[in-house]
């Protein structure tokens, strides 16, 4: 038998455990840094705008935090809502990222509310900055992950896309139509349903119910209706980044487990 010498053989040994290690960092995912939005249990992180109401002004405590939920409550309303549409606002902008959280309808819309705010909320990304919202200014220039609640009886989607101030590409084709409907399942009653957004940008964004992916869509720039005085001079422009809000138009909805992972 053939007799290595001893230095080659440690040589021999080396090679093949720096190698084998080599191929364990590789193989080796990144540990995924998800941020837990309410972390603090509080809105301290967050920014109120309400319409007819100054940034700042949680009117009638319309957001409130309990138990790591956040709830868009009416319960200081006196049954009038007066299209006092509001937003919360995550304190910064994002760009490229992942959001996920489940949302859910409960109780009774507020009794002057739009019929068509039924069981209507929505996840807005790409916002303006909500210091830079009007005072009578109901919707901030964004894209509109828009959420429905079913009725009992008719089919209804949810995770729709809506475009105040704004519009996307679809299939390579330009879209001016204000809202168009994904391609969910309806979901009635109370339950709880799991939302997730992946955002690339100007690129590309997607809409995700319970794991499914029902909208896909690209390229979204400034235009449009609901357009605000400070958006107006963009028209046309890409929009690359902007805040997240969350929405309140009427009708109760809780917002739980709200976690964002940001991308390179």
């Amino acid at each position: 038998m053939t007799q290595f010498p001893k230095i080659s053989l440690y040589f021999i040994i080396l090679l093949i455990c720096l190698s084998c290690n080599n191929n364990v960092k590789k193989d080796t995912p990144k540990t995924e840094k998800w941020v837990n939005l309410l972390e603090k249990n509080s809105l301290e992180d967050w920014i109120v705008k309400i319409k007819d109401h100054p940034v700042g002004d949680n009117f009638n405590e319309t957001f409130i935090v309990e138990d790591s939920i956040l709830k868009v409550d009416y319960t200081k309303y006196n049954d009038t809502f007066n299209n006092t549409f509001g937003h919360i606002y995550y304190k910064e902008p994002y760009s490229n990222y992942k959001l996920k959280l489940d949302y859910r309808f409960l109780d009774d819309q507020v009794a002057d509310g739009e019929a068509w705010a039924y069981k209507n909320s929505g996840v807005m990304i790409h916002c303006e900055d909500p210091k830079n919202i009007g005072l009578e200014q109901g919707f901030p220039v964004s894209i509109e992950v828009q959420l429905l609640g079913g009725d009992g009886e008719n089919e209804r989607q949810t995770a729709n896309l809506c475009t105040p101030g704004t519009h996307v590409n679809i299939k390579d084709e330009l879209v001016t139509e204000h809202c168009i409907s994904s391609t969910s399942k309806t979901y009635h009653d109370d339950q709880w349903v799991h939302l997730e957004i992946e955002v690339y940008s100007d690129s590309l964004i997607r809409h995700f119910i319970n794991g499914e992916k029902v909208m896909e869509y690209t390229k979204p720039i400034f235009g449009g209706e609901y357009s605000s005085e400070s958006s107006m001079s963009l028209e046309g422009q890409p929009v690359k980044s902007g805040y997240i809000s969350l929405q309140s138009e009427s009708h109760p909805i809780h917002f739980k487990n709200i976690e964002l992972l940001e991308l390179d």
